[in-house]
């Protein structure tokens, strides 16, 4: 029997997901706070274990993530989108790891010298958001499977998913921005931290 890269992901992504299932109940409550009161953020942000467990999940849902964009080509350029199967899944995994250490970097380049709590708090809520993303899009994936609808569809049902928490995410870095910078800052901190890294991604997407 051959196992291809992506069955061994899979069996990674289960084993990581079981291991971290515990800190995930408990961080639950953390999350929908978040989600719903700028005030829960800072109650996450503030408990060094529950942002420890935060980042644990967060990490565990990388390879998952990495899947999923794999399987629903929802990052397919024309360079990567004839290669075997194995190969574009390699591609795209790059892709998504230099996305995410091109907006760390950015996030080194423009960090204050002031008001660097807030700062750091507005990039750290990215990882809360992205677990959540992730809970949505894992949970329309089972439903819609079940009802076999065409993979285009569920393309853009996950693209608009994702397109609102991402509005979600923008609105709460911009409301922790605004505590310690002016508003132009903050455009401009949102500008260099989130559009950028996520605008190379998508055009890289698209004229590749």
């Amino acid at each position: 029997m051959v196992f291809v890269l992506s069955d061994i992901l899979v069996v990674v992504s289960v084993l990581l997901c079981i291991l971290v299932l515990g800190r995930f109940l408990g961080l639950f409550p953390y999350l929908a706070d978040s989600l719903s009161r700028l005030r829960g953020c800072f109650a996450l942000e503030g408990s060094i274990r529950v942002r420890q467990d935060r980042n644990l999940v967060a990490l565990a849902l990388v390879i998952p993530a990495i899947l999923l964009v794999w399987r629903y080509r929802l990052y397919n350029p024309d360079i990567i989108s004839g290669l075997e199967p194995d190969i574009r899944l390699c591609a795209v995994a790059f892709a998504l790891v230099a996305f995410f250490l091109f907006r760390h970097l950015m996030y080194l380049v423009l960090r204050p010298r002031q008001g660097t709590e807030n700062f750091r708090d507005a990039h750290r809520v990215a990882y809360t958001y992205f677990i959540i993303l992730m809970i949505l899009l894992l949970a329309i994936v089972g439903i819609l499977a079940l009802t076999h609808l065409d993979e285009g569809i569920v393309r853009w049902v996950l693209y608009g998913v994702s397109a609102f928490i991402y509005l979600l995410f923008l609105r709460r870095a911009q409301q922790i921005l605004s505590l310690s910078c002016n508003p132009l800052r903050t455009f401009l901190y949102l500008c260099g931290l989130e559009i950028l890294p996520l605008s190379l991604l998508i055009v890289s997407g698209i004229v590749l």
